[in-house]
Parts: C-alpha cells; structure tokens; sequence
C-alpha cells in the first residue's frame, strides 16, 4: 500500500491517504498525493518539505528526500507511544522488529525473503480457505480448539490447510492455527531483540483482530496497537520532514528542497 500523511507545523495531521501498490509507483505516488492534498485543501506549493520512504521511496520523483523506512517507523512509533520499547510490523511484504530506547532506534530483525510472517502469506491462505481477508480476525475469536499449522513456507502451509478443510476442520479453529503460526515465526525472530514493555503493533496486519490477540498470546504481554496501524512510517517521514524545515527557518536558511512542482511530473501512460 502507498501512504500519505500531510502534517501542519504543529504536528497536527491535515491529510491521511492509502492506496494500493500497483506496477505503476510513480503514477500512484502521484495520484495519492493529489488526493491528499485535495482532502488537506492546500496547493503542492504549499507544502513545505517532502520525505519518501519505504520499498518504494526511490519511485518518487517529487521527494525531496528519501529516509529508509526503519528511521521513519521507528519516529512514528515513538510519536505515538513515548514510552515504546519495542515495535513489532507486519506488512505485506516484510516483518520487522525494532528495539527503541530513549525514543531513538538502536537495533531492529526483518524478514524480507520469505512470504511467511507477512500480510501475504494471510491472502494466499484465505484465497484457499474462500475467506475475505478482512474476515479472518473475526472468524478466528470463534476459534476452540486452533490447529497446528507445521509448515512456514506459504505453499506448504496453503496444502495443510486445505488438508485441515478436508477433514472437515472447524474454519475458525483452522484461521485461530494460521494466526498463531504467522505471529509465533515473527516473536520468534523479534526475540532476538529482547522483548520488553513498551509493546507496540503495527502495519495493515494489525488491523486484524485475530492477529492482535495471538501476538499477545505468544509474547506473554499486552500489545498496544495505533488507531491506523497502517501510518506509522507516514508519520514518521512528515515528522522528520517538518523538522528539516523548522530547523533551517530557525536558521533563517532556505528550505532545502528540490525546485519541482507536482503538476509538472508527467507520467508515459
């Protein structure tokens, strides 16, 4: 998913866009931003500084900056939880984990190689079990007796479960299994970082409930999720974007950022 947050100087949020990710990043990043500043009702020209970040930060041709994603979740986070130790995401693409002290970042564990441990290995398996994503959270609260999901590699997994289905495995037990092996592989690998309170969960995976409950499960403590877990590194970029600028007027310096309007960024069709 593509982000974006407009934040006034204040560190009050006038824009909050999401879009998904296509093919085409530097055509997205062009629309979600229009659609941003449209719901904020500013001009391009008022912005002040522009941050990219994340997978797709390069493909953004109107940034004036690009920050890697662990700086910027990791401002986010601690902007929205002070006291925050650890941070554990899981998005589409990745899982990461990342040990703050202090409210700076000082280590961080990802996984970025395998499909296990991330929100995609959630769709495959609820492509198989003929299950909107956006149920599985609900359907596994139902869940008495969860299975056994063995296999972390995702086409495994996919086969066990339509073996579990086979059996005629209650579907909520067999979701409560999947929601147990996705987040017992990633408190496996955040464990590395030793685990302590602060707990915060976030990226698009938090949004489900079911995910939320067995992460609590396998830490052994409470988790705490933002309101849109989605907008962690978001924030974080516009956080660090208002403060270059504040910093150079502070300075009476010019802001430094690229001379380049949004309506002039043309895209091949």
């Amino acid at each position: 998913m593509t982000k974006v947050v407009i934040m006034d100087v204040d560190g009050g949020i006038c824009a909050r866009v999401v879009g998904p990710t296509g093919a085409e990043h530097r055509r997205l990043a062009n629309r979600v931003m229009e659609e941003a500043l449209e719901q904020a009702n500013l001009s391009f020209d008022e912005i002040s500084y522009v941050i990219a970040t994340g997978y797709g930060r390069l493909n953004v041709p109107f940034a004036d900056r690009q920050i890697t994603e662990l700086t910027c979740h990791a401002r986010g986070v601690v902007s929205l939880f002070p006291a925050v130790r650890i941070a554990i995401d899981i998005g589409g693409q990745d899982a990461k984990g990342l040990k703050i002290k202090e409210g700076k970042l000082i280590d961080f564990v990802m996984n970025d190689k395998c499909a296990a441990g991330t929100g995609r290995f959630l769709e495959v398996i609820a492509a198989a079990l003929g299950v909107k994503l956006e149920e599985l959270g609900e359907i596994s609260l139902k869940s008495t007796n969860k299975v056994k999901i063995s296999n972390t590699c995702t086409i495994f997994a996919q086969q066990e479960v339509i073996s579990y289905i086979s059996k005629g495995i209650p579907l909520e037990d067999i979701v409560a299994g999947l929601h147990d092996a996705i987040t017992s592989r990633v408190v496996k690998m955040v464990r590395r970082l030793k685990i302590e309170p602060d707990v915060v969960f976030t990226g698009g995976v938090a949004k489900n409930i079911g995910v939320v409950y067995a992460m609590k499960e396998n830490l052994g403590c409470e988790v705490l999720v933002p309101e849109e877990p989605l907008f962690t590194g978001a924030i974080g970029a516009a956080i660090l974007g208002k403060e270059l600028t504040l910093g150079a007027m502070s300075k009476g310096e010019p802001i430094p950022r690229k001379e380049r309007r949004l309506e002039e960024i043309t895209f091949f069709s």
